[in-house]
């Protein structure tokens, strides 16, 4: 098994963080890497339960992933469990994802992403492209990039 970790730091409270990552309206403009679109989707990590989404690419290709969210602590921490689905939209290896938030002065917060349980290395740069496409949505919501 594999694990990744991204840490971006954000000029903005621990508050307002959370709620870019957490609740639906905000997640809708940084989630999914660059260029891609959500025609369906289903995400609000502000509660337990599932959630999905659907990206879809300039091509038309559909990328399906789904969880359950695990845990919310606010301001704190959301985690949810991943999975990507087949093209027959059977669910594969489940891997897991945790955000953790801290203050820090002067109105800044350290986001920290834990993607644990991917099968493999290759898996894990994958995400790690992934992850790094929607950071820099994120980033520039918050001015950065």
């Amino acid at each position: 098994m594999s694990q990744l970790v991204l840490e971006r730091q954000l000029p903005a409270s621990i508050e307002q963080v959370f709620e870019f990552v957490t609740k639906r309206d905000n997640l809708l403009k940084w989630w999914g890497p660059e260029g891609m679109t959500l025609p369906d989707e289903e995400l609000d990590f502000t509660r337990l339960g599932p959630w999905h989404s659907v990206m879809m690419n300039a091509d038309g290709k559909r990328f399906k992933v789904s969880g359950q969210v695990t845990s919310v602590d606010a301001p704190k921490r959301v985690a949810f469990t991943w999975a990507w689905h087949d093209e027959q939209d059977q669910r594969g290896h489940e891997s897991h994802v945790m955000l953790d938030l801290s203050a820090h002065a002067d109105q800044q917060t350290m986001l920290v992403l834990t993607h644990t349980q991917l099968p493999d290395d290759e898996s894990r740069e994958n995400h790690n492209m992934g992850w790094t496409s929607s950071f820099k949505k994120l980033e520039r919501h918050f001015g950065l990039a």
